[in-house]
């Protein structure tokens, strides 16, 4: 039998959504040291040395492949609000890599070139209500980084380098716990909205003038 439709178009509805157990922002930074990465060609062709670069500059982006693991949890008892409660910490493994370009000096054009990209991987631990069952999925809301520190080696017929690019990070990041339920509840079916109308062609319109500066009046002088 078709359930009949509530005051106000209402129905009694069964969905299926995600609970949310737990929500954080949290933010972290961290250096890492990187190096060894021999000067490439630049774009004239010619080999890059030292004295060409203006400055080092980095670009961080998650793995493309499996860029956070959760490694594990471990109930936590601690009291909060007078209230005991058991939470869980939860490891989180994360994958990035890190990519190193120099800017070229005027001399050379001021090109950005691509020098070398090196992967790491950084580790954290979150308190979180994650009971086992439920997803942690993390997001990052802000992930950037600058080369703070760099030497770069001049070898001669070797070809110059850079090492010890010291490459400080910052990111912020989401931290849920999710689990899906299918939840009850009383809504109105959503409706489409109306389209909108199409504008009309424009009527043709003059260019802006200039009548203060052209053309000037004729005083009368020359009448």
């Amino acid at each position: 039998m078709q359930a009949k439709n509530l005051n106000g178009g209402q129905e009694l509805l069964c969905i299926n959504t995600t609970k949310v157990y737990d929500w954080v922002i949290n933010e972290a930074s961290f250096d890492l040291t990187i190096g060894d990465f021999e000067l490439p060609v630049g774009p004239s062709g010619e080999q890059l040395e030292c004295e060409d670069i203006e400055e080092v500059i980095c670009t961080v982006e998650p793995r493309e492949t499996d860029p956070i693991e959760i490694v594990g949890r471990v109930d936590q008892e601690l009291v909060v609000d007078g209230t005991l409660l058991t939470l869980q910490l939860v490891n989180i493994r994360k994958y990035f890599t890190v990519t190193i370009a120099v800017e070229l000096t005027a001399e050379n054009g001021g090109a950005v070139v691509e020098v070398g990209e090196a992967d790491f991987v950084r580790c954290e631990q979150v308190l979180l209500c994650a009971p086992e069952g439920t997803d942690v999925e993390v997001t990052y809301t802000d992930l950037d980084c600058f080369v703070c520190n760099f030497t770069c080696e001049e070898n001669g017929t070797a070809g110059d380098s850079l090492d010890d690019i010291t490459v400080s990070v910052r990111l912020c990041q989401s931290i849920q716990s999710t689990f899906p339920v299918t939840l009850e509840l009383i809504a109105e079916f959503c409706e489409p909205r109306d389209l909108l109308p199409i504008p009309p062609c424009p009527a043709p319109t003059l260019p802006p003038q200039c009548p203060v500066l052209f053309p000037t009046a004729d005083d009368g002088d020359n009448a």
